[in-house]
C-alpha cells in the first residue's frame, strides 16, 4: 500500500473515534512524510498543532498505524509549511456545476433544486462579500463543526439542501465568516452568479430610501433577482412591520424559485420578539444551527491561524495564555492578538507571556489562571446548589446534573485528568468523571438549554 493510501486509511479510522471539530482542526491536514525502518514522520501545519498532537494523539496514531500493518518504533512530527491539504468543497471536481441561464430566455423560473441561474449583473448590483472570509481560513471546533458542515453542503448544492440556512449564536463567534464563505465559494466557481450579502441594517436603510424616492419596485427587483441571498443579523427586522412585509415577499419569491437563502442572528427565530409569526415559521423551515463560543483548543487554533496570517510564529505558552485569559469570542481573540503583535513589532521584540500579561491589562478581579475551585463555585452558584452538596455524597438529580456540568467544565477549560476531576468533586472513582464528561458533551449537542447554561457559566468565569 502506498504511503498516501496508508495515511488516508489511518485518518479514516481515527475520524470516527474523535469529534469532527478535533479531527478537522488537528489531524485532517496532516501528512505521512516518512516511513522507514520503524520511524514514522508525520507532517503538520504549525508548531502549535504539532505540540497538541504529540500530547494528545501520539498513542492513538501509533496504535492505528500498527493496526494498518505499519511498523512503528518511533513517531516524530515535522512542521511542513507546504503540507498537502485536502481539496475544499469549492475546489472539488465532483461538485455539480451551476447551470447558466440567460435573462429573458423565457424558461421556467422554477429551476430544479441545486441550479443557479445567471444574469448579467447590473451596475447597481452590489455583492458586498469580504474576500477574506473563506472556508480555508475558518478554524473548526466542537462549537461550530455542524454549522461548518452545513455551509459546505450549501456551497456544494445551493437551493437543494438546508434552504433556508439559519445560523445563530452570540457575538463574535464566526457567523458572518461562515455565511460569507459560502458566497465566496460559489462566486469563485462562477463570477457571473448574482450572490448578494447584506446586513439587515443596510437592507432597512435602502428600503426607507426607496420609499422616499418612490423606487420600491426597483429595490424589490434588486433583491428578488439574486441567485443567493445572504442576510446578516436578521433580528434587526423585529418591530419594523413594513420592512418585514417586504422581506417576507422577497423570501417567498426566492424560496419558490429554489434560490438559496442564508441568514444569521443572535437568537433562534422563535426567540426574536416582535417578529411576525409567518417569518419565524419560514426562517425555521430549513436548517437552524446554534453556534457556540469556541472551546479552549479552538481558541488556541484560532490564535495560531491568525498569527500565521500576520507572518508571525507564537510560542505555545503565549498562545495558551491568550486563549485562557478572558477572550471568549473570536473578535476579542483577534483584537488581543493584534494588539500584542503590533506592540512587539514596533519595538522589535518577540511576544512573550510577560509582555502579553502587561499589555492586555487583565482586570484586577479576573484571575490570570482559572482554578478548579472557581469553576466549581461558579457552576454551583448558577444552579443554586450549595457548594458542600456539589462536592458531597448526595446523588439527588438537582445536584448530579450541576456536578456533571462542573466536571465537564474542568475537562474543557482546565484539561484536568479524569482522576484529578473526580478528586476535585469529592469522588473516588475516575470513571464517574469520564461518564459525566461524555454525557454532558453528548447532551449539549442536542439540548439548547444545557448549551445556554454552559455558555453563561463561561461568560461569568471570564467576565
Amino acid at each position: 500500500m502506498q504511503p498516501d493510501s496508508v495515511w488516508q486509511a489511518v485518518l479514516g479510522e481515527i475520524e470516527v473515534s474523535l469529534s469532527r471539530g478535533n479531527f478537522v482542526t488537528y489531524l485532517k491536514n496532516t501528512t505521512l512524510e516518512k516511513q522507514e525502518d520503524g520511524l514514522v514522520v508525520v507532517g503538520v501545519t504549525n508548531p502549535f498543532i504539532m505540540q497538541h498532537i504529540e500530547k494528545k494523539y501520539s498513542d492513538l496514531l501509533i496504535a492505528t498505524l500498527r493496526g494498518q500493518g505499519v511498523k512503528v518504533d518511533r513517531l516524530e512530527f515535522k512542521v511542513i509549511s507546504s503540507a498537502r491539504r485536502p481539496a475544499e468543497v469549492n475546489d472539488t471536481d465532483e461538485t455539480p456545476q451551476l447551470v447558466t441561464r440567460a435573462s429573458g430566455s423565457g424558461e421556467n423560473e422554477n429551476l430544479e433544486a441545486g441550479q443557479i441561474s445567471y444574469r448579467t449583473p447590473s451596475s447597481s448590483f452590489k455583492q458586498s462579500l469580504n474576500e477574506r472570509y473563506t472556508f480555508d481560513n475558518f478554524v473548526v471546533g466542537d462549537g461550530n463543526d455542524v454549522a461548518f458542515a452545513a455551509c459546505q453542503a450549501v456551497a456544494q448544492l445551493p437551493g437543494a439542501k438546508y434552504n433556508p440556512l439559519y445560523l445563530y449564536g452570540g457575538v463574535g463567534i464566526g457567523k458572518t465568516h461562515l455565511i460569507q464563505a459560502v458566497g465566496n465559494a460559489l462566486q469563485a466557481r462562477n463570477p457571473d452568479a448574482k450572490i448578494l450579502y447584506i446586513a439587515t441594517e443596510q437592507f432597512v436603510r435602502e428600503f426607507v430610501q426607496a420609499l422616499r424616492n418612490r423606487t420600491a419596485a426597483t429595490f424589490a427587483n434588486s433583491y428578488r433577482s439574486a441567485d443567493v441571498l445572504i442576510v446578516d443579523d436578521v433580528q434587526f427586522l423585529a418591530g419594523k412591520d413594513k420592512i418585514q412585509e417586504e422581506f417576507f415577499h422577497t423570501f417567498n419569491t426566492l424560496h419558490q424559485a429554489n434560490k438559496q437563502i442564508i441568514m444569521s442572528s443572535d437568537k433562534p427565530p422563535r426567540d426574536i420578539a416582535m417578529l411576525e409569526d409567518r417569518l419565524k415559521s419560514r426562517f425555521a423551515g430549513g436548517m437552524s444551527i446554534d453556534m457556540q463560543v469556541p472551546d479552549f483548543e479552538t481558541r488556541c487554533a484560532i490564535i495560531q491561524t491568525k498569527a500565521e496570517s500576520h507572518n508571525s510564529e507564537l510560542d505555545p505558552e503565549v498562545v495558551e495564555y491568550l486563549a485562557s485569559n478572558g477572550q471568549t469570542n473570536i473578535r476579542e481573540l483577534e483584537g488581543a492578538l493584534n494588539q500584542l503583535l503590533a506592540w512587539c513589532d514596533v519595538r522589535g521584540l518577540t511576544p512573550t507571556v510577560a509582555i502579553a500579561s502587561s499589555l492586555l491589562q487583565v482586570n484586577k478581579g479576573r484571575p490570570k489562571h482559572l482554578s478548579a475551585k472557581q469553576i466549581i463555585e461558579r457552576t454551583a452558584k448558577y444552579y443554586q446548589v450549595p457548594l458542600e452538596d456539589m462536592v458531597g455524597p448526595k446523588r439527588d438529580k438537582d445536584i448530579v446534573v450541576p456536578r456533571q456540568v462542573a466536571m465537564y467544565m474542568l475537562h474543557e477549560e482546565l484539561h484536568l485528568s479524569y482522576p484529578k476531576i473526580a478528586r476535585e468533586l469529592g469522588r473516588k472513582d475516575h470513571t464517574t468523571a469520564m461518564h459525566s464528561v461524555r454525557k454532558i458533551t453528548k447532551e449539549s449537542q442536542i439540548n439548547t438549554d444545557l448549551r445556554g447554561a454552559i455558555t453563561e457559566i463561561k461568560e461569568h468565569l471570564y467576565a
